[in-house]
Parts: C-alpha cells; structure tokens; sequence
C-alpha cells in the first residue's frame, strides 16, 4: 500500500467513479490507475470497488470505511508537508482564497493589499463562485480558505467560524418615488418591481423570510449574482435593487440614492471556513486576523480543537 494508490482511489471517487477523468487528472493512464487500485484490493483482501464488467458502478460497503481512512491519511500527508515548508521557509508558499464577488469586489481589497504587504513571497491566488461552490473548492483542497455570507457553514468537513454581520439596503435612481422615503414598508417595496441577488447569494434568503413572514409576494423582476449587476440594471430605470449595504459606495454610485431598510431585513453574517484537522501555515492566521480581527491565532485554534 502507498500513497499513490490512495490518491488514486480519492480522485476516482472526486471523478464521479470515472477512471478516464481521474488518470487525466493525475497526468497518468487509465490502466495504471486500474493496475494499481486491483493491487490495493488484493493487499487489503476485500473490492473496494463494485463494477459491472470493466465499469465502476459503485462503492462497497468496505469500501466507503477504506475512502474514509484514505482521506485521512492524505490529510495528514499534506499536513506534514505544511509542516515541512514551515519550518523551510515561514514567509513563502501559496494562499488560495475562494470567494463571492461581494467579497472579492467590496470588502477584500483592503486586506489583500495588507496582506501581500506583509507576505510578498506568498502567491495568492482568488477564485469567485457562489457559497455551494466555494466549499467544495475547500474541501477538495482546491482553495484553502473559503469566503460567504450563505450554506458554507452547512459543510461537515468545514470549520465555519463568524467574521462579521451585514445589513441589505434598497438602491433606487435618484429621481425615483422612493428616493425620500425614509422608513418604507415591505408593502412599498413591494409596488415597484425588484432586482436582487440569486437565491444562493449574499443573503437572499434573509429577503424571502421577510417578505414571506408578512405574507407579501414580491415582484422579482431581475436576479444576478453580483451587486455591479444588479445596480447597472437599477440605473436604467428597470426596477429597484435590495443589496448588500457594503456593496453601495456613494462617491461611485452618484446616480443612485441609498435606503436603510435595516428595520425589515434580518442581518446577514459573514463566514469564513477552514478544513476540519488542518495544519494552518502562519501567512494564512495572519491573513484571518486581518480579515476578521477577533479571530485571532487562538482563538481560530480553540474553534479548530472544539470541532475536532
């Protein structure tokens, strides 16, 4: 048994059983990666595999308990080589963020900047998708930290830990009915068509609870997975927006009037997830601390060592 055979076996199952796609993949051949996988299950005495013909149709019992372990033990493979380069080298190596574009556009910059600062060795790399997707990007070990606002705290695998909460506002043109209207009801809101975020982003279900508790069906009109989308489509007079507070920034948004509606919108938090078992370089403590201040080293540690 080597740790060759286990990547082999982790990747068939990431492939959707598909061996084709795992050996293109690892940069290797569909008939060594069977070669080896029988080899494994000769020495572990049981298939880990159930097929039909030469096809992999699923696992087996005792192989579901085998992947487990696998994992495990390719988790902690790659945490030895963490420690390794550590000790190597504290202030080089690789930080991939994977976020939503609300966090990417509105609220990161800032800490980026700080970041690459401090840590100009470190490569940083930053991948966008919504908050279903981002989590597996982590899982998968594609990303190391994972960035929303929406489900990433739903994932076993993760450790999610809160950063900070966040109000909606309404955007409207300038010259719109709403523009002086202080305190709108949902009621009002309701009058005017509404473009907002995708279902899977930024809050969205915080909007639908509270148009659903008073029992009022909103017109939404437009949809989008980003706030510059939804704005560019308020300017041109197709409705109003509901969108992140954040994502308003007055001197760029000049043909547009802000309305606090904190009062009928629920906060929204914003998380940040890690794996569960990780060994955290010290570049990516520092990179949380600067994000989200009261999650220190420590105290990222306790919630890792809670969640054990």
């Amino acid at each position: 048994m080597n740790l060759q055979q286990l990547r082999y076996l982790n990747e068939i199952v990431r492939r959707g059983l598909n061996i084709s796609d795992a050996a293109a993949a690892l940069y290797t051949s569909q008939p060594g990666i069977s070669k080896q996988i029988k080899l494994l299950e000769e020495e572990l005495g049981t298939e880990i595999f159930v097929r039909n013909g030469k096809r992999i149709v699923a696992l087996t019992a005792p192989g579901k308990t085998i992947l487990d372990i696998a994992r495990r033990i390719l988790h902690e493979s790659d945490n030895l080589k963490q420690v390794g380069q550590e000790y190597q080298d504290q202030d080089s190596g690789q930080l991939v963020l994977a976020t939503t574009h609300t966090q990417a556009r509105y609220v990161l910059p800032p800490v980026v900047k700080q970041f690459i600062k401090r840590y100009p060795k470190v490569k940083l790399g930053l991948h966008q998708g919504n908050p279903t997707q981002i989590a597996e990007q982590v899982l998968n070990r594609e990303a190391d930290v994972a960035i929303a606002s929406e489900s990433i705290m739903l994932f076993d695998g993760l450790i999610s830990l809160p950063c900070y909460e966040w109000h909606h506002c309404v955007v409207v043109p300038a010259k719109h009915p709403l523009a002086d209207v202080k305190r709108p009801t949902l009621a009002k809101l309701a009058q005017y068509p509404i473009i907002t975020y995708d279902f899977a982003f930024s809050g969205r279900s915080k909007i639908d609870e509270a148009f659903g508790a008073a029992h009022i069906n909103p017109n939404i009109a437009l949809t989008a997975i980003d706030a510059d989308v939804i704005k560019t489509y308020v300017e041109l007079g197709l409705g109003i927006g509901i969108l992140a507070e954040l994502a308003f920034i007055p001197e760029r948004d000049r043909h547009l009037r802000k309305i606090d509606v904190s009062h009928l919108f629920k906060p929204t938090t914003t998380h940040l997830a890690i794996r569960k078992n990780e060994y955290l370089r010290g570049y990516t403590y520092d990179f949380i601390e600067l994000f989200a201040p009261h999650l220190t080293r420590e105290a990222v540690t306790k919630a890792m060592h809670i969640n054990l």
